[in-house]
C-alpha cells in the first residue's frame, strides 16, 4: 500500500518567498520605468524630421 505524504513548505518559507517576490516586483517595475525614461529622453532629443522617419510625432512621446 502506497502512503501519501503531504508536501508542506518549512515554517516561514512561504512568507520569505512572498517578501522576495515583493522586492523582485519593485526591482522589475523600476527597471521598466528607467527603460521608458531613457527611451523618452532619446526621442525628445530627436528632430521632428527624424521622428517623422520612424513614424512618431512629438505628441506621441509621453
Amino acid at each position: 500500500m502506497a502512503s501519501t505524504a503531504a508536501n508542506h513548505a518549512p515554517m516561514g518559507a512561504v512568507a520569505t518567498l512572498r517578501v522576495v517576490e515583493f522586492f523582485e516586483n519593485i526591482r522589475n517595475a523600476f527597471i521598466q520605468w528607467n527603460q521608458a525614461r531613457v527611451t523618452r529622453n532619446i526621442l525628445l532629443g530627436m528632430s521632428a524630421d527624424r521622428l517623422e522617419d520612424i513614424g512618431v510625432t512629438r505628441s506621441d512621446i509621453g
